[in-house]
């Protein structure tokens, strides 16, 4: 029998990304709740956010981020004020399933739903960072002020 040795590919799409991977997390359901609120930020920003949020699934996301930066800093030697978070998935990952005693020797199933998040961070030292930026809003002139080209 013939072994074919599969050469390793390499992780990142392009020269200037990296990511960082959790697996088995929580809720797929809680987790894009919050990364909606991050995708396409600076990552400094993205730490107040995180900071901020109340949701008690803040903190695994907040790990995560850290961790795509310390890949950028130690790994490719990028500075963490020029990173952008590029690209977030959240898939389903497996359900545990556990049982749960209940009255006259019957059982309940619980299911836990986990997920996997993969957090890529872009890095923006040549681009221009203004067109990444939020921009600001318009001037109101009126109740229609907002449809002249001014």
């Amino acid at each position: 029998m013939i072994k074919i040795k599969k050469h390793r590919r390499n992780p990142y799409t392009t020269s200037d990304e990296v990511y960082a991977l959790g697996q088995h997390i929580m809720s797929a359901h809680k987790a894009r709740r919050i990364i909606d609120q991050i995708r396409g930020r600076s990552y400094e920003e993205t730490l107040m956010i995180l900071e901020l949020m109340p949701y008690r699934a803040c903190y695994p996301i907040l790990k995560l981020v850290y961790s795509a930066a310390a890949n950028a800093r130690h790994n490719r030697g990028f500075n963490e004020a020029s990173l952008i978070i590029s690209q977030v998935a959240v898939n389903d990952g497996t359900t545990l399933k556990r049982l749960k005693p209940r009255a006259r020797g019957r059982s309940y199933l619980i299911k836990r739903p986990t997920c996997h998040i993969a957090i890529a961070l872009k890095y923006l030292e040549f681009e221009p960072l203004d067109r990444y930026m939020l921009r600001p809003k318009p001037k109101n002139t009126g109740w229609l002020g907002w449809l002249k080209k001014g």
